[in-house]
């Protein structure tokens, strides 16, 4: 009857069988002496007439009878399955390996890289007339590329087009398919533990060392201390760790799906929109945002209510604008206040699925006093809109406005700083700043400038793929750190007094033979046989 021996000092439910604290110094050298005690663990099941014992190693591969019995299982099975089964399972694993093509895979990934490129360049959500004069068929970009091409393949709306996620779904598949038939097969051979039984394989392998005078006993329990899954079957030794370095791969392609799936969720699902409202008006969410793709379904924060309380700006020493804020305050459909904030540039509010970014500014309208009556409101139009730099412009009649030649008084305004006024004859009159309670006569009207209202530009968006998103991408940093580490696996055999010591390693492969010289350095020399027997 065989007996299989598992060395790990840190597996539960094991019986520990140690030596008495006897001088163990008089068995070995006094050059590698060890003065600890030498622990076994033995795991095994009761045996029978017609069983033999077993190593009970959690989470481990099947048994090697386990194995012995499968082909005939798999034959009994394929004798069952029939020829439609078998026709089936052909065809499936045909489909299988045409997916997991590395080939195929890399073309699938650059063609996706080239269209996420296109969706840049090209203008995204436009009408369809943009794109008309933008692209226009008598002069085509590169000779060919034309508005047809654009609105015919949905290029228009890239990130929702057939054309994208028809490929995100073929690489979606491409890396299922690599999971499946590669890297679940190369976790379940690496987690099968295995003996060899010739020293010459050993010694055929990325390392092998050869240990006079030891034990392999000794070079298990050294093993085991140094972190290793160790199991010993008579003379034979196989020892493995890191074995989270081969589940990495799963990891890597079941992120890349999360990014996928979160980026498709993303285009199909979301909602978008842009308004532009004056200080003191209000509107809701749902007259805003329209769908982005099929999958787009309005929320309850839909029926929210968004009141712009004050637009206001903040300027450089030159007097340029720096920064410019809009107090938002947000209402439910009982008209309570839900939520109340200032957003700015790069400081968004988020409410409920909803973000609301602050994106652009104008001015809509100049508070006036005239001839100490009103207030009054004039609408401010722009004249000149060049990058950042924006002019505006109002106009107050003055004398009979039925006159096909009315004449009046210009305003221009550059920002809610200052109001540059014209009299009629469009001479240049005088500058106020807004509150400054300073009038102004001009043509034998009294003017006094109360305030410049402004209007705040905000677009609005959801995006119910972020946190997938997220979620891959985190997943995906974790897995690739973890694919770092080595899976490395060793085998010795106990030649007589001779212990034949090998091993490999898929990483650190230069670090690998100093690693074992360390530990078989540690393994004691013995000089003469000894009494006790583990296993």
């Amino acid at each position: 009857m065989e007996t299989l021996l598992t060395l790990n000092p840190f597996k539960p439910h094991t019986h520990i069988l140690k030596f008495p604290n006897y001088p163990i110094c008089s068995r070995i050298s006094h050059r590698r002496c060890l003065f600890s005690p030498i622990s076994c663990k033995l795991s095994s099941q009761p045996s029978n007439d017609t069983a033999k014992n077993k190593v009970v190693v959690p989470g481990a591969a099947p048994s090697l009878s386990e194995e012995i019995e499968a082909p005939a299982v798999e034959d009994i099975r394929r004798t069952k399955t029939g020829a439609g089964g078998g026709f089936i399972q052909r065809l499936t694993k045909r489909v299988l390996a045409f997916l997991s093509n590395l080939p195929l895979a890399i073309g699938e990934m650059f063609t996706v890289a080239g269209l996420m490129a296109l969706g840049t360049a090209i203008d995204q959500g436009e009408n369809p007339e943009y794109y008309f004069q933008k692209y226009p068929e008598d002069n085509p970009i590169l000779g060919f590329f034309t508005w047809r091409w654009i609105l015919t393949l949905g290029f228009d709306h890239m990130f929702s087009s057939p054309v994208f996620l028809g490929t995100l779904i073929l690489l979606g598949a491409s890396l299922m398919a690599c999971t499946y038939t590669t890297q679940i097969p190369m976790v379940k051979v690496a987690r099968r533990w295995s003996f060899l039984h010739s020293a010459n394989t050993i010694r055929k392998l990325e390392f092998s060392d050869s240990l006079p005078k030891a034990s392999i006993q000794d070079l298990g329990v050294i093993l085991s201390g140094a972190g290793y899954e160790v199991f010993l079957k008579g003379p034979s030794l196989y020892a493995f760790k890191g074995l989270a370095g081969r589940f990495a791969p799963i990891g890597v392609h079941l992120a890349l799906l999360l990014i996928m799936i979160g980026g498709t969720y993303s285009a199909t699902g979301s909602f978008k929109g842009s308004v532009t409202v004056p200080q003191g008006l209000n509107f809701v969410m749902g007259d805003v945002l329209g769908p982005n793709g099929f999958l787009s379904t309005p929320t309850e924060a839909f029926n929210t209510e968004v009141h712009v309380n004050r637009f206001y700006m903040d300027y450089y020493d030159s007097g340029e604008v720096s920064q410019f804020h809009t107090d938002l305050s947000l209402y439910d459909i009982n008209g309570k206040e839900v939520m109340r904030k200032t957003i700015s540039v790069n400081d968004p509010l988020r409410y409920d699925g909803v973000t609301i970014y602050q994106t652009d500014w104008s001015i809509s309208a100049i508070q006036i006093l005239k001839d100490d009556e009103g207030p009054f409101n004039l609408a401010v139009a722009p004249l000149t809109i060049n990058g950042d730099k924006k002019l505006y412009g109002s106009f107050l009649p003055v004398g009979n406005t039925d006159s096909p030649n009315v004449k009046g008084i210009s305003m221009l305004l550059r920002d809610l700083q200052s109001v540059v006024l014209y009299d009629q004859e469009g001479k240049f009159a005088g500058v106020r700043r807004p509150n400054s309670k300073l009038p102004i006569e001009i043509n034998g009207t009294k003017i006094e400038i109360v305030d410049a209202i402004g209007s705040s530009g905000l677009d609005m968006k959801t995006d119910p793929g972020v946190p997938i998103v997220y979620a891959g991408f985190g997943a995906l940093m974790l897995t690739t750190c973890i694919s770092y580490l080595s899976h490395t696996q060793i085998w010795a055999l106990q030649d007589g007094t001779t212990v034949v010591v090998g091993g490999k390693t898929n990483r650190a492969k230069i670090e690998f033979p100093d690693e074992m010289n360390r530990m078989l350095d540690r393994v004691p020399e013995i000089n003469e046989p000894s009494d006790v027997i583990c296993g």
